[in-house]
C-alpha cells in the first residue's frame, strides 16, 4: 500500500479511538454517574492522572496531521515522512500514557466507601486480585457499583491506547519503510 494511502487510513482509525479514550476519562470522573464524588474528590486516582484525555489529544492531534498529510497522497517527499514520523511517535507517547494509566487503573481497582464510612482503595498492593474474585466486589458500598464501573472504563481505556499504540507504531514505520508508487515509480 502507498504511504499516503496507508496514513489515510490509519489517520481515520485513530480518530474514533482517541475521541473513546476521551469520554471514558470524562465519564470516570462520575461514578454512580453522579457528579458529588467528583465535587468531594471521591475519585480514584488514576482518573485524575487523566490519561485518556491526555493520551487521547496527544493521539488525536498526530490522527490530523497523518490523516491530512495521506490525503495528499505521498505525504510530501522525505521532509514530509519526517514529519509523519515524529508526529507519529507523539500518539505513541500518548497512547503508551494511556495504556499505562489504565492499567494501574486496573491493577489498584476503585476508591470507594468500605465499612460504611471509610473512603479507600480496598484492592490496591493486595495479594489476591479483585478481577478474578468477584466477591470482593462487595466491599465497596459506595458509588453504586464502582467497581463495576471502573472495570468497563478503564478496561475500554486499555483496549483503544493498547490499538492506538500499534497504529501509531505501524505508521512510524510506514514513515521509514514507506514507498510511494506514482507513475510507476517507487
Amino acid at each position: 500500500m502507498c504511504t499516503g494511502q496507508c496514513s489515510r487510513s490509519i489517520g481515520g482509525s485513530l480518530y474514533p479511538l482517541a475521541i473513546i479514550s476521551i469520554l471514558c476519562n470524562i465519564i470516570l470522573f462520575f461514578p454512580g454517574w453522579d457528579v458529588k464524588y467528583a465535587k468531594d474528590d471521591s475519585i480514584t486516582e488514576e482518573v485524575k492522572y487523566m490519561g485518556g484525555v491526555v493520551g487521547g489529544l496527544m493521539v488525536l492531534v498526530p490522527a490530523i496531521y497523518i490523516h491530512m498529510a495521506g490525503s495528499q497522497g505521498c505525504c510530501a517527499g522525505r521532509r514530509g515522512r519526517f514529519l509523519l514520523i515524529v508526529f507519529a511517535a507523539v500518539g505513541v507517547a500518548g497512547a503508551l500514557y494511556s495504556f499505562i494509566v489504565a492499567v494501574l487503573g486496573l491493577k489498584n481497582g476503585p476508591y470507594c466507601k468500605v465499612l460504611g464510612l471509610i473512603w479507600m482503595t480496598p484492592f490496591k498492593d493486595k495479594k489476591d486480585s479483585y478481577l478474578s474474585n468477584h466477591n470482593l466486589w462487595g466491599l465497596c458500598l459506595a458509588p453504586d457499583n464502582v467497581v463495576e464501573f471502573n472495570l468497563g472504563l478503564f478496561s475500554t481505556l486499555l483496549v483503544t491506547s493498547g490499538l492506538q499504540l500499534v497504529l501509531c507504531g505501524f505508521q512510524m514505520i510506514n514513515g521509514l519503510c514507506g514507498t510511494c508508487a506514482q507513475k510507476g515509480v517507487l
